[in-house]
């Protein structure tokens, strides 16, 4: 089954949704810085390209040409060309010391050939004249040039070209884009360190953010742990609930508080009936064996008191049963409890084993003097239950096995038997109350299914456990848990 987390999946939203956002800003801003250098060095160009108008005379272009670098607030290892023609396409002036790209002329020469010609200067209408000179004209308008600014690449380098034609002079400055490249490069190696830096912490963000909003399912699942017959009575409290989870919270309480006001009931009632049926069922069994007593021996009379007799003491020892459990699901199973040496308990069950199923191999490996703090009376009652049915289910001329060792401040009572195998779903179930492997529920193989899920209980309530164990094919196997505290230690 694929798993699924929702605060994974809310961390990996955010972080995609803040992905997009930050990978579209900084693309956005890229591009919007990289228009505005085009747009500074644009408006550079168009500068020097109206200054070459002011100095139209052929002895002053070196001195415009050794103050480009300047003018473009570079130093001279940035390259520069200039080429500046006459109106018949000779050239005047040509600067190009400084790059080596010998192609950059050939560009400056097709942008001079696809700039359009300026219109003819216009002549101002004169003012009214003061004088009465009428050779006193006004100098003719000429107006801006209207240059054409392009990027093109040559084999080493990537150039920004403005020209601009005058009636007299044709001017085309081209300038390096090294300078502006290297200034995107360094922001967009910023932008791919920034922009993950920024996702791991919104990521981050978004994961600790999740976790405080669902901490209130984290409670609910706290409690739902925690909801066993002995935690029916666990609430979650609302006072610094989010108000989303409000209601969810006030729900799951009214459940668990129906819950355990039906299991109260119906505990009480099983507690009840078995106090009630114990004190006819002890009335009938002591009437039975006093009438068992008085009829002829080998009589007919006497075979059937004694089937009943026994029927009567099979159903004291049903309420019994049921009694300790409703004892134990109410948490009011009382333990007297004594050092108890379980070494010692063991070896007298074996003996026991021994005279009641001599066909069977016992084998046996019991640690010393293996002390627990416990109900002797209840712990026995385990033990006898685990080789009761080690018995009963075992095969014919088959072998049971018991183990009790101490693993640090645990004791571990092993005990297994040869069988058929149990299928999974009896495994799963082989605890349950009145569950039997025999769906017949014949009287073949002695019992209710009571025996196993007691067992469990007070073992439990003595802070251990009662588990089946995965083992191999052909045998069954029950490992008994009990804690050894300081006074029950004994040497191994």
């Amino acid at each position: 089954m694929k798993l699924r987390s929702f605060r994974l999946r809310i961390a990996l939203l955010s972080t995609a949704l803040a992905g997009s956002a930050l990978v579209g800003f900084g693309a956005v801003s890229w591009f919007q810085i990289y228009n505005a250098q085009i747009s500074r060095l644009d408006a550079q160009l168009l500068n020097q390209l109206i200054r070459a108008t002011r100095s139209p005379k052929r002895e002053r272009w070196q001195f415009y040409g050794d103050s480009l670098p300047y003018a473009f607030g570079t130093n001279t290892k940035i390259p520069i060309a200039l080429l500046v023609l006459d109106a018949n396409g000779n050239t005047l002036y040509q600067y190009n010391e400084v790059s080596a790209d010998k192609d950059v002329n050939r560009l400056l020469v097709q942008r001079l050939e696809l700039t359009p010609v300026p219109p003819p200067p216009k002549r101002e209408p004169p003012p009214k004249p003061e004088s009465t000179n009428p050779s006193a004209l006004p100098p003719p308008f000429i107006r801006p040039p209207q240059p054409r600014f392009v990027t093109q690449q040559t084999a080493t380098e990537s150039w920004r070209i403005g020209a601009a034609k005058f009636p007299n002079v044709q001017v085309a400055i081209a300038v390096s884009l090294q300078a502006v490249n290297q200034q995107m490069a360094t922001i967009h190696n910023i932008f791919l360190v920034s922009i993950p830096g920024a996702l791991l912490l919104v990521a981050s963000g978004a994961w600790l953010v999740s976790g405080s909003a669902l901490r209130p399912i984290g409670q609910l699942t706290g409690v739902i742990q925690q909801v066993t017959v002995k935690g029916l009575d666990q609430r979650i409290p609302i006072g610094t609930t989010d108000v989303e989870f409000v209601e969810l919270i006030q729900v799951f309480n009214q459940m668990l508080e129906r819950l355990e006001r039906s299991f109260t009931q119906a505990s009480r009632f099983s507690a009840d009936a078995a106090h009630e049926l114990k004190t006819p069922l002890t009335i009938l069994q002591g009437e039975l064996e006093r009438t068992l007593q008085q009829v002829k021996n080998g009589s007919e009379m006497q075979q059937r008191l004694s089937n009943l007799l026994d029927e009567v003491r099979r159903l004291s020892g049903i309420m019994r049963k049921l009694l300790l459990l409703s004892l134990a699901d109410a948490g009011q199973m009382s333990l007297y409890l004594v050092e108890v040496d379980m070494s010692e308990l063991l070896i007298e069950m074996v003996e026991d084993v021994e005279l009641l199923a001599p066909h069977l191999s016992v084998q046996i490996d019991i640690t010393d003097r293996l002390r627990v703090q416990g109900d002797r009376d209840l712990l026995i009652q385990v033990l006898q239950n685990l080789l009761s049915n080690a018995i009963k289910y075992n095969l014919a001329n088959g072998w049971i096995q018991i183990h009790a060792h101490r693993i640090q401040t645990t004791l571990h009572v092993t005990i297994a038997n040869a069988s058929i195998d149990i299928p999974v779903s009896h495994q799963e179930r082989i605890f349950d109350r009145f569950h039997r492997g025999d769906r017949a529920r014949t009287r073949k193989v002695e019992g209710i299914g009571l025996g196993l899920s007691l067992a469990r209980e007070i073992a439990r309530a003595h802070r251990g456990d009662l588990t089946l164990d995965s083992t191999s094919n052909g045998q069954t196997a029950f490992t008994l848990t009990l804690p050894i505290t300081k006074k029950g230690e004994g040497g191994n």
